[in-house]
């Protein structure tokens, strides 16, 4: 078992240092490009980079879990392994063509994408690089030091081309494009190590096997898009309904919270695949704790100083988002538990219905909650901020039932 911590920490280090990169870049870049494109423009951006999410979300497939799972089991059987990267990889491209033809269809028909067609066309490459980088066959496998040196290589071509070609407003039409190209090159360098470093054989899979994969991860896409109904459709409707203005202000806050809240993202993905070919409950907790104890002081610390953060990193121009960010410090408080009880404990141990079901659950009463908002005239940065965290408290609730039931805590 030695030898397993050992592993386990490591990848958290290779994921830390990844987390610590994911959040400086932004910190350097997004400053950079609000100043040059301006409120509007940034919020054009961004609203496409919302909308993609869907599609990533769509060509993920819950993929990002079920085959994480398959890949930790099989981690042993290089003919299982090949079998599980082809059938996965084929279901990824089929969604992807799927994806695409529904993009079209949009930009034909709704006037807003019509507008700025271009951005959301060179926002759709970042999809087809995420389809074919396959990280979850790095987190499967355990080795993370693939998904860090990708994921930094990524963001650092994107960091650098920004200060190269984006000078004034008008460029903000390549900003898609320099963010998709650095997608792009990970996703290839990383389908060539898998293949090459871990002999992995790509072929046409059996029909069998697509449909096991498939159905499989159906429970895991299903939670996903749950997950999507609080997540990303917050800033499409501020989008759609709302001025550009407005996603800026949302957009800046948010991406202050995500940061916070990603900082439990490397243990998450660490413990996952070590939970679930363990069950080592004793390691668990100790690090679930101290991450917890990092997590209320950086809550208070941002909430303290949420106006200076803001004014800091976007300009006097976005200060008024300082009073979203506070809201997604209570946010984080309840996400960072929640995360971290849901898959890699409830979801790695099989209990997948209490993991799945919590978001699902939450997402219809976000869906409801943001059509009242919207029928009110209620609908605004601040009012869908505070649905957002009426929403993770639900999530938590049922899932830390869950825990609770099963009795997961419990050393074994």
């Amino acid at each position: 078992m030695a030898g397993e911590k050992k592993t386990l920490l490591e990848n958290f280090i290779s994921l830390g240092a990844l987390q610590i990169v994911s959040y400086v870049i932004p910190l350097i870049n997004l400053p950079y490009l609000f100043r040059v494109l301006g409120v509007e423009r940034f919020g054009i951006v961004f609203f496409a980079f919302a909308f993609m999410a869907y599609f990533i979300m769509l060509t993920d497939y819950g993929f990002g879990l079920s085959a994480v799972r398959e890949i930790a089991v099989n981690r042993h059987n290089k003919n299982n392994l090949s079998n599980i990267f082809s059938a996965v990889t084929f279901i990824k491209i089929c969604l992807l063509l799927v994806s695409f033809v529904i993009l079209s269809a949009m930009i034909i028909f709704i006037p807003k994408l019509q507008e700025n067609w271009l951005v959301f066309l060179f926002s759709f490459l970042m999809v087809v690089g995420n389809v074919i980088y396959p990280v979850w066959f790095f987190q499967g496998i355990e080795r993370m030091k693939y998904i860090t040196f990708l994921n930094i290589l990524s963001k650092t071509i994107f960091l650098v081309l920004i200060f190269i070609f984006v000078k004034k407003s008008d460029d903000y039409i390549i900003v898609p494009l320099l963010n998709s190209l650095g997608f792009l090159v990970s996703g290839v360098i990383g389908m060539y190590f898998a293949i090459k470093e871990f002999d992995i054989k790509l072929y046409l899979p059996k029909w069998q096997s697509i449909k096991k994969q498939f159905k499989y991860s159906s429970e895991f896409f299903l939670s996903r898009v749950s997950v999507s109904a609080y997540t990303n459709t917050n800033t499409f409707c501020l989008g759609l309904i709302g001025s550009n203005i407005m996603v800026g202000y949302y957009v800046a806050a948010e991406k202050i919270y995500n940061s916070m809240n990603g900082i439990q993202q490397p243990l998450n993905q660490a413990l996952y695949p070590f939970v679930a070919k363990y069950k080592d409950m004793k390691t668990y907790k100790k690090w679930v704790l101290i991450a917890l104890i990092c997590n209320l002081f950086i809550c208070g610390f941002v909430f303290l100083f949420a106006k200076e953060f803001i004014t800091i990193f976007y300009g006097t121009d976005m200060v008024e988002a300082y009073k979203i960010l506070r809201i997604f410090c209570f946010v984080v408080l309840v996400t960072f538990p929640s995360i971290l009880i849901g898959y890699p404990l409830l979801g790695a141990l099989g209990h997948t219905k209490e993991a799945n079901g919590s978001v699902i659950i939450g997402s219809v009463f976000h869906i409801i909650g943001l059509i009242l908002l919207f029928f009110l005239g209620k609908m605004n940065v601040y009012s869908i901020a505070w649905m957002v965290l009426i929403t993770e408290i639900i999530v938590f609730i049922i899932r830390l039932f869950g825990v609770l039931k099963y009795k997961l805590l419990k050393e074994i």
